[in-house]
This record gives structure tokens, sequence and C-alpha cells, in this order.
């Protein structure tokens, strides 16, 4: 069903264009991932679509009595609501037609004139029926519902809006908007705010709703995970990808090449047709040159593609290290009674990549500082390798000077051998090029900002790369140029994240903070997610899956005798006969098999190799299974073998 329709919308400010002619519909269904560079327009967009804004021409019309909402992100509550109140106001008008009901079941209950009763029970069916549609009998468990997947504990419900931070804020409009459940949902960033396991949370549920979407988000596993559709921003239009944002990357590289090629032969034929009209244009051939002339003339000339990039960021050469840059043993922290990680083991080798995540205030920022030595552990060991040289780039980018110009700011006070174009050189290599040298550091955008930084942590020569956050100001282009970046790095690099899929692009070996715990995991995310999904499927799982000779089951008590002169009907076998001894003996080889396994998970060497940790969790799984089966003939064994 058609929701939304936006037609030859165009927008800009003074005399540039943000976008022109733009054209597209989201029906029922559609979960769009809406994406484009900083400054191509999008949440301009969505403004005008929520009419928040006028577009400079063009219309944008929503269909058939369809509601629209869009996420906020700026909050403004009423004073002296509590969470649970606010969150429960997205169904004020369902709420409004519950009092109506009551009041009409109070109405028709004391009616004496038959007319009036019927009157009244028609509108009481009608009511009911549409509040039942609505689910409206059950609003408060939604909003439980909705709250706890968004991260708020019970003890938050009774507490005043006005407690809660900025970010928590922002995630009750977010669970307003979700249970509002408007026809199309304008989603402007929806997972900012949000620890992974929310995001999880959130993903799942948007994939489940039937409303019309269109999300501007700077997470590309989100988007994977969500969108049904791409529409990519840039270049003042629109243009439309089937698909989520793996499929999009896929077919705006295949759509750029194929155009390139149209392109390049059309300049070809176009060439050629002109050299032909220059040599021929007198003489017996003139006849055939105007003709092809006139055919030039008619051709419409197909405009140069011009990709989507991000900047070029591209490190220098480095100090080789030792082969181990750091190596950690039963490292702790605690915080009086608080503990952030206790019995940290691993070794980083020097070229590789380690990538931290967890929710916040879990300890990662701490460990940082741990490597670093600003620190002290509360036990533990930290060993930093030979001729290792770190650079620190914080979430606040406040290695940069923000009074000083870009130029001054990176330049190494250090290094007097360097000159002006060395250094303007070495920041076009971050996309820092012309007069954005010569501005001062607090003018530039956050994206340029954190590339400014890096520059000045690799001009610093550092070997050793610790950032935190460093995707955080960066759009999705500007954040792959990075991972190539980083990829390419001859040093080594520990990196914070909560950004799912530049983990999986960089991380070599992963720490994972959760649930008071830290644990090391050998590969990247997508690693990391098959093991998290394997033991959720395991802990799902019927007890049958446990090892352990304890695990079978008691031998069935005899049926008690029946007052009927019939005989007891005799269960009918499910397995071939075999002796109960002989079962056991396969029940402890196949639990022996699960113990191997489940150990053979626990070691870097299966983590290191994805198909050795598919097959691994595979064979896990048919071992599992098949001992499953040998628990239920052993009981049937034990039962009918006499």
């Amino acid at each position: 069903m058609l929701l939304l329709s936006c037609t030859n919308v165009s927008r800009g400010y003074g005399a540039v264009p943000l976008f022109e002619n733009v054209e597209f519909e989201i029906h029922a269904g559609d979960r769009i991932g809406l994406v484009g560079p900083n400054g191509a327009g999008k949440t301009t967009l969505l403004r005008i679509l929520a009419g928040l804004d006028p577009p400079d021409s063009g219309k944008v019309q929503l269909h058939a009595g369809a509601r629209l909402g869009l996420l906020q992100q700026v909050a403004d509550f009423p004073p002296g609501r509590t969470l649970f109140e606010e969150a429960k106001s997205a169904f004020d008008e369902l709420l409004a037609t519950q009092r109506e009901f009551e009041q009409v079941a109070h109405d028709l209950a004391n009616a004496t004139d038959e007319t009036q009763r019927k009157q009244l029970s028609a509108k009481f069916d009608r009511l009911s029926e549409w509040l039942r549609h609505h689910d409206a009998f059950e609003l408060d468990h939604k909003v439980e519902s909705v709250l706890s997947g968004l991260g708020f504990t019970e003890a938050d419900w009774g507490r005043a809006v006005a407690t809660f931070s900025g970010g928590q804020q922002r995630r009750l409009l977010l669970a307003k908007l979700l249970l509002a459940a408007p026809d199309v949902m304008l989603l402007d960033e929806p997972s900012n705010h949000l620890d992974i396991d929310t995001t999880r949370w959130l993903e799942d549920y948007l994939v489940q709703q039937p409303e019309g979407m269109l999300i501007v988000s700077h997470d590309r596993y989100f988007l994977n995970k969500v969108t049904n559709k791409t529409f990519e921003l840039h270049a003042r239009k629109i243009t439309s990808y089937p698909g989520n944002f793996q499929q999009y990357v896929r077919l705006r590289e295949e759509k750029y090449e194929r155009e390139l090629k149209e392109y390049e032969a059309q300049r070809e034929f176009i060439a050629k047709q002109e050299e032909y009209i220059r040599r021929v244009h007198y003489g017996q051939l003139a006849k055939q040159a105007q003709s092809r002339a006139k055919i030039l003339e008619k051709l419409e000339r197909l405009e140069k593609p011009i990709p989507v990039t991000g900047p070029h960021i591209a490190f220098r050469d480095v100090t080789r290290s030792g082969d181990v840059v750091f190596h950690v043993e039963n490292l702790s922290k605690r915080f009086g009674d608080k503990v952030l990680f206790e019995n940290l083991s691993f070794d980083l080798p020097r070229g590789k990549i380690l990538g931290i995540m967890g929710p916040n205030g879990c300890g990662k920022t701490t460990l940082l500082k741990i490597l670093l030595g600003e620190e002290e552990p509360t036990s533990g060991v930290v060993q930093r390798g030979h001729l290792v040289f770190p650079g620190y780039l914080d979430q606040h980018l406040a290695l940069l000077d923000p009074d000083k110009s870009v130029l001054r700011a990176v330049w190494p006070e250090d290094d007097p051998q360097q000159t002006e174009q060395a250094m303007r050189d070495w920041l076009g290599s971050f996309g820092l090029r012309g007069e954005i040298v010569e501005q001062p550091v607090k003018s530039l955008s956050g994206g340029e900002r954190a590339r400014a930084a890096l520059a000045k942590l690799t001009v610093q020569g550092a070997n050793l790369l610790i950032l935190d956050e460093p995707t955080n100001h960066l759009d999705i282009w500007a954040c792959d140029s990075l991972e190539k970046a980083l990829q390419e790095f001859a040093g080594t690099c520990v990196v914070v994240s909560h950004d799912r899929y530049f983990l999986n692009r960089v991380a070599d070996l992963l720490i994972v903070f959760a649930n008071g715990t830290a644990e090391v995991v050998y590969g990247n995310y997508d690693t990391y997610e098959l093991l998290r999904q394997s033991r959720q499927l395991a802990a799902s799982r019927d007890p049958a899956g446990r090892t352990g000779k304890s695990a079978l089951p008691k031998k069935p008590a005899p049926a008690a005798a029946t007052p009927s002169d019939a005989p007891p009907t005799k269960r009918k076998r499910k397995f071939p006969y075999r002796k109960a001894s002989d079962i056991e003996a396969d029940i402890t080889t196949a639990e022996q098999k699960v113990a191997a396994l489940e150990a053979s998970l626990q070691t870097p060497e299966v983590y290191r190799d994805p198909t050795r940790l598919r097959d691994t969790l595979s064979e896990l799984d048919k071992t599992k299974e098949t001992l499953a089966r040998l628990y239920q003939h052993w009981e049937e064994a034990v039962e009918l073998n006499g």
C-alpha cells in the first residue's frame, strides 16, 4: 500500500541546491536506508517529509489517511511525568478511545430507552472491535516490553523524566515513536546512544514491524540487518537500490562501472565521428559528413558518473617494533567493590589490530590507559614490546590545539626539518587540502578534525595507534577510507569501537566486555557473533544436550496396576533393539566428543580459522542431536527389553 509520495522536491540554501527534483515513494513494509555523504541533505529531507520545513519546490503527499512520525534529535518533554507515563503517552489517541469506550459501557448499562440502547450497543461493538484491533487492552505490557528492550529497568519506570541523561531521554523519544507505530516512521540515527545489546534488540524489533520506514544511519551493520531498500542521496539526486547496505554497495559499484563504460564508449564514438567529419566535410563525402553531424547534434550526451568516495587516508611507513607489542597476563582492575575486569590475558602481535567493544562504563577506556601506562592495574602484568611508540586518539580529539591552524596543529614541534610543502602534502594524504589547512582546528567539522588528528599521530612516528571511537565523527565513506588505511598500516593498532561493521573489517582479535567479564576472541565481529549465537542456542536447547553420566534418565518406574481387566498397552518401539549397556557406551563416547568440541571452542587456533570455527560449531550441533537420540533410545531399551 502506498503511504507517502515525494514529487519533484528541491531544497537549497542560497544559490547552492542540496537536492533537486527528488522523487520517490514509500510503501507499507518498505524499510529504506537513506545514505549519503555528510552535508548531502539527509536530515533536511526528513524534516521536509515530516512537514517541519517547506521545500523550495515540489510536493510531499501522505496518502490514505496515513500517520507519520519523526524521531527527533532533541528531547522536549512536559514537566512532572515519570518515564512510564511519558512512554504511555504515545497511546494518547487509544487512551482517549478507551475512556470513550468505558463511558459508552456505563451509559449502555443505565439506558432505559430501547432506541438509545441500540445506538449505544452499536457504538460499544464498534469501539470494542477498534480497540481489540489495536491491542488497546495490552498497552501496559507493550510499554514495559519496549522500555525493557531499550535498556530501561523496572526501577527506572517511576523516575521523573527530567532525572535522565540526554542520551536516555533520546531513547525515550525512540520508545514513544515505536509504541505510537505511525504508518511512516522517519528514523534519524536511531541507534545513537544505544549499546550493542540494545541495538540488536532494536534491529530485531524493526524487521518485524509492518510500517514503512526511512532510516538515516551511519551504522552499516544496523542498515544491513534492518533495511530492504536503499536510497542514495548524492550529487543533488536520489538513486534507489533494492536490498540492504551490503547489496547497495555491490550494485552501486556495478552501476558506476557500467555507466563509466557507457560514457567512455560514447566519448570514443563522438571522437571518431568528429574526426570523420573533419576529414571529409568537403568533396564527394560531404553529405555523409553532414548526416553524421546531425546525428551528433541530436545525440543526448552522457555525463561522466561521479562515484561516492571518502577522503583519501594513507599512513606513512613507521619504525618496526618487536614481534609482540603487548604481553598481558592476569590483568585485573577494580574500583572499590566494583570489578571492571579480572584475569585478562592476551598477546598482541606486531602488525595486528585489536578491537575492544562493550557497553559504556564497562572499562574499555580504563584498559587503554593501563596499556598506555597512564593508570595502574589492580593486579597483573602489562609488558610493552621493544621499539613501540604509541599514539593516542581520544574520543574528544584533545590531541589538537583548537586555536591553531590545521597546519600548525599537526606540525611536529620536535622536527625542525619538516617543510611547509611536506606538511601540506601529508595533510593532503588525509583529504585535507587547500584553504582548509589554514583554518583554525575549532572551525572544522567532526570528520575533518578526526582526520587531522590521525595525521598528527602518524606524522609523530607512532607505530602503535590507540584509537578510542575513531569512527564517531566520520560518515560511511570516511569510515571505509579509514578501514582501508588501517588494513594497509605497517604498524599495530588498538581500537575501541561500538561500530560492528568497522570491527568486522579491521579486527584480528577482540576483547569483549559483557556482564562484568572481559573475553578474548581470536577473530573479528562475525566470529564473535557465531560464538554468541552458538552459546544462545546451547542454552535454549533441551537439557538432553548436557554431558556427563548424570544426564542419563532414570529407569522408568513400573506402571501402577489398573483396575481394568484389559492388559496395559505396551509401548511400541521407536528404535531398533539394542542392549541398554551398548547404548550407554555410545552415550559415553558422544558425551566425550561434545566435551572435546566445546573445549576446542575455547582455543585461539579455532577462532583464527573461520572455516574451522563453522565446521566445529556444526559438528557440535550434530553430536548433541545424536546424544539426544541416544538418551531416548536408552530409555526405550530400559523399559522394553525386559
